[in-house]
């Protein structure tokens, strides 16, 4: 699977990012070739300037500026309410119908600070992220401790953006999301990975919203998941929301 151009003139690029792609290079994963600004950069015939992340296995819409000045007001607006960012996810067990999880967390170590202080004690930052359940199921299977297994589809924005933010938010309130080695449960990854061929972390940025910042236009970004996460859904007979 590869990256599709969702938008581009001559000052934005947002493209879809598959899974398994870096937005950058990484020492965290120096050996992975797919990286998403080297291709836009590449089939635009431009320089690209990185306005915000999704992490490696994590899909959806991303943007990128032509310029340096364009990628900085483009972020800063993306960290103001002027902006929409909604994911989907699926999670373990039956999540609220919908809340608020307002709770400040401690930066995620980059890798080189985690080599020179391994067990610094970091300040936490606030956090806050809104959700809303879209759907449930339950599966005749014995996963874990009950007979059957229940999860939930959930609508989720963003109202700022610390690292891993929605993972270990969900986790916090013990739905952690499924597919996700370092906060989910391993036994419920692997049990839709040999279920429904979906080792995926199930977490795609379906949408995000924010204002040209040259022309002012409203831009509308949406990119609906692909591959087996898409398969996923239809196959539990879920609606991905408009």
């Amino acid at each position: 699977m590869h990256p599709d151009i969702l938008f581009e003139d001559a000052y934005l690029i947002a493209a879809y990012k598959p899974e398994g792609w870096l937005v950058h290079r990484s020492e965290i994963d120096p050996r992975e070739d797919r990286i998403l600004l080297q291709y836009l950069r590449d089939l635009a015939g431009c320089h690209m300037y990185p306005i915000h992340r999704l992490d490696k296995p994590t899909s959806g819409v991303i943007v990128f500026g032509k310029s340096g000045e364009i990628a900085a007001q483009v972020q800063a607006q993306l960290q103001s309410e002027k902006s929409v960012k909604k994911y989907i996810a699926v999670c373990r067990g039956y999540s609220p119908e919908e809340g608020v999880i307002d709770h400040p967390l401690p930066p995620v170590a980059d890798f080189k600070h985690q080599r020179k202080h391994p067990k610094a004690d970091l300040p936490r930052q606030p956090a806050v992220t809104l959700y809303r359940r879209l759907a449930t199921i339950e599966l005749p299977y014995s996963v874990d401790r009950y007979p059957t297994s229940r999860y939930s589809f959930v609508e989720i924005q963003l109202k700022t953006g610390r690292r891993h933010q929605i993972r270990r938010h969900f986790k916090h309130i013990s739905h952690p999301l499924i597919g996700c080695p370092k906060y989910g449960k391993s036994v419920h990854n692997r049990f839709f990975t040999e279920q429904f061929g979906c080792g995926r972390l199930l977490l795609h940025a379906l949408q995000l919203q924010l204002d040209h910042p040259v022309t002012g236009k409203r831009l509308n970004l949406i990119a609906p998941p692909r591959g087996p996460f898409a398969s996923l859904i239809q196959a539990f007979g879920w609606q991905i929301p408009e």
